[in-house]
């Protein structure tokens, strides 16, 4: 397998040196945050003039340094190393094993001529404690796993083959060294249920409960479709288990703090405000989505929806799922009001873009549908419509951007052509 390239991270932590920040790297387990670091952003320090020797690597998973669980012994590991006023870079690898580690890092962050960089993502560091565990002192550079990109970069094929493998079996990394179909699902079913789901489990105290994975289940059949925890809890009431809809509601916080999965809302495009619920739920790699469902459902188009959801968020945008209400006429002459859909609404700064995920445009009633919420948008901002199908890219009358998903994907300026 060769080296995979993951630039934008890279650039992300190089932004940050030295920025008096604790730099924490965060994202779901096995998406490759500590290649990143000990690896990718290592050897940029290296070859950038930093002696090797200034660089001190504390991997706490490793046998060897299982001692420095201990806080104070972590603590005086690395003021021992630290021989001089010059700058000193500390990388801790799983930096929850370490009890009271919060305490150390403020510590180290008080000098002058220390760097830190943290990464942490099993059950004792989820998300919503990087608020609070550095006291407004840590700065967090999510990582997720390989866009189609990176996929290609490293794999071994065409990228038509390589868009196969790669909504089937997702972007964890250690995929691309898994050489035949059995290998890679085999893996990834084992990730959900020996790991994932484990560490949400132990977490939260859910040992013995089935609610959890049949949520998973559920979320993982209807991926992009409208829902909310009174829907769930009623889909689980009509098969027999009776749920509330708060439960539900705090099993999905679980997974979004895991960042298994991720929520987009609606927003009023017309109306400039956000809706309440019913939300639609992503998931963070979608071979982990089709490996919770055993490899049954491959419904390409529904895929495709989550893999465009997950490429904006890698490039840093805020996404909602939009809403455009307008009037119409039913067949009685009665002027009713509709509620049309925009896939994603895209917001970055001052950036926007209105993007639809297309699988097939296979007749005009189809293009009429896709374009529908799309014109009834009376702004300047961009609206692109991105199809399945082998197309150059185009701008109809109306000008609507049409383009296929590997233009879409492997262009990183593809929003802007």
């Amino acid at each position: 397998m060769e080296q995979i390239r993951r630039d934008l991270y890279l650039n992300r932590l190089i932004e940050r040196r030295e920025n008096g920040m604790i730099k924490v790297v965060t994202g779901i387990r096995r998406c490759g945050k500590s290649y990143l670091l000990f690896k990718l952003y290592y050897q940029y320090l290296v070859k950038s003039g930093v002696e090797s020797s200034r660089i001190i690597t504390i991997p706490l998973d490793d046998d060897d340094f299982e001692e420095l669980h201990d806080s104070k012994k972590l603590s005086a590991y690395i003021k021992e190393r630290i021989t001089d006023d010059h700058m000193w870079y500390v990388f801790l690898d799983e930096v929850q094993l370490c009890g009271n580690f919060e305490a150390v890092l403020n510590g180290l962050n008080r000098r002058d001529n220390v760097d830190i960089y943290v990464t942490g993502s099993n059950s004792k560091f989820l998300s919503s404690d990087v608020l609070t565990e550095f006291r407004g002192r840590g700065d967090e550079v999510r990582v997720y796993p390989l866009s189609f990109s990176e996929y290609v970069s490293a794999y071994s094929g065409d990228k038509y083959d390589a868009w196969g493998d790669y909504y089937t079996y997702g972007g964890l990394p250690q995929i691309l060294s898994r050489k035949t179909d059995e290998l890679k699902s085999g893996y990834l079913t084992t990730l959900c249920k020996e790991l994932y789901l484990k560490d949400i489990e132990n977490r939260h105290n859910l040992r013995g409960d089935n609610v959890m994975p049949a949520l998973l289940n559920i979320l993982a059949s209807a991926v992009g479709s409208l829902t909310n925890p009174t829907k769930l809890a009623n889909t689980f009431s009509s098969n027999g288990i009776p749920v509330s809809d708060k439960t539900i509601g705090t099993y999905i916080d679980y997974l979004l703090d895991a960042f298994f999965i991720s929520k987009a809302e609606r927003y009023n495009i017309k109306g400039k405000r956000y809706i309440a619920s019913p939300y639609k739920y992503y998931f963070a790699d979608v071979g982990l989505r089709n490996a919770q469902l055993n490899f049954r459902q491959q419904e390409e188009n529904h895929i495709m929806e989550n893999i465009i959801y997950n490429e904006l968020l890698i490039r840093g945008f805020n996404v909602d799922v939009g809403v455009v209400e307008h009037a119409e006429k039913n067949e009685e002459g009665k002027a009713v009001r509709k509620r049309l859909e925009v896939d994603f609404v895209c917001n970055l700064g001052s950036r926007r873009y209105y993007i639809q995920s297309a699988f097939v445009i296979p007749d005009p009633k189809k293009m009429e549908q896709e374009q529908n919420s799309l014109v009834r948008i009376d702004d300047s901002f961009k609206k692109i419509i991105v199809v399945k199908d082998r197309i150059k890219l185009w701008r109809n009358e109306k000008g609507i951007v049409f383009m296929d998903i590997m233009d879409f994907l492997l262009n990183p300026d593809s929003l802007d052509l």
